[in-house]
């Protein structure tokens, strides 16, 4: 069974935008590519789902797909639609908040030790 949507090894291609089913409630997850230096994951959240705030030690990026969210971030809120892009330095605090329901692309990149 494949793990990730994308080989790490291999040219190909996939979907970010069919639908989930059954996500009534809760967020889903998938692992679209990983490498050690890069992960993308596809993640789909129900409305009203939240992640408490946290922190990551790599850079990331998250690209809204569908839907709309709150997004902290160092105790800034932002209200994300389709086709916005947030950049998360690393150890940047953050939360999430679904207003609605909504899917996102988030990619992150681990860089090498200075």
């Amino acid at each position: 069974m494949k793990t990730t949507l994308l080989s790490p090894v291999t040219a190909g291609t996939c979907s970010l935008l069919e639908p989930v089913q059954n996500i009534a409630h809760g967020i889903v997850s998938r692992a679209v590519l990983t490498t050690p230096a890069l992960r993308l994951t596809l993640f789909h959240f129900a409305a009203g789902q939240e992640l408490s705030e946290h922190t990551s030690k790599a850079r990331a990026l998250v690209q809204i797909l569908s839907g709309a969210c709150q997004f902290s971030v160092s105790g800034t809120v932002r209200t994300l639609k389709p086709g916005d892009l947030l950049h998360l330095p690393p150890g940047a605090p953050h939360a999430v908040t679904a207003s609605e329901a909504f899917s996102m692309l988030l990619t992150q990149v681990t860089e090498p030790a200075a």
